[in-house]
This record gives C-alpha cells, sequence and structure tokens, in this order.
C-alpha cells in the first residue's frame, strides 16, 4: 500500500518537474500531469535498472534524472496529440 502511495507522490513529482522544464504552456490536466509522471518513473526506473544503476524499487539520481527525462518526452508527446486535436476543432 505505501509503495503504490510513493511511486504516485514521487510521479507527481517528477511530472511537475517535467512540465516546468518543457518550454511553453501545457493544457493538461493535474491528473494526467501525474500519470505521465508515473509512467516516467517506471519508465526512468527501468532504464536505470537495465544500465545496473540500482534496482528499480530504489530512489537514485540516475533512475530518477531518467525519470523526468522519459517524463519531458511523454509530456511532450501528450501535448503534441492532445494539441493537435484542440487545432482541428478551431478551425
Amino acid at each position: 500500500m505505501f509503495q503504490i502511495l510513493g511511486v504516485i507522490v514521487i510521479g507527481a513529482i517528477i511530472g511537475v518537474l517535467a512540465r516546468l522544464l518543457l518550454p511553453g504552456k501545457q493544457h493538461i490536466s493535474m491528473i494526467a500531469t501525474v500519470a505521465l509522471g508515473v509512467v516516467g518513473a517506471i519508465i526512468g526506473g527501468l532504464i536505470a535498472h537495465a544500465l545496473g544503476w540500482g534496482e528499480i524499487t530504489e530512489l537514485n539520481v540516475g533512475g530518477f534524472i531518467l525519470a523526468v527525462l522519459a517524463a519531458l518526452l511523454l509530456v511532450g508527446l501528450y501535448t503534441g496529440v492532445a494539441g493537435r486535436g484542440r487545432n482541428r476543432a478551431v478551425r
């Protein structure tokens, strides 16, 4: 139970960091930010584990940096996909 709560909290932090580091304004809900942060945290943890930087359940600097980079990519992709649909509706 506490592990799931920890992943959600870390995911929220990673998602917010990714949105702050990404230039421009993103029209993303807080739930989507947390979800993308959690997915980014999992991807970053898996990559760090594959590189031998620690276990996926550990909180380490390399995994955290990779998680933020993965979340940056995910937020950028989400914004691009969601933005395309929004622009078509305006025309």
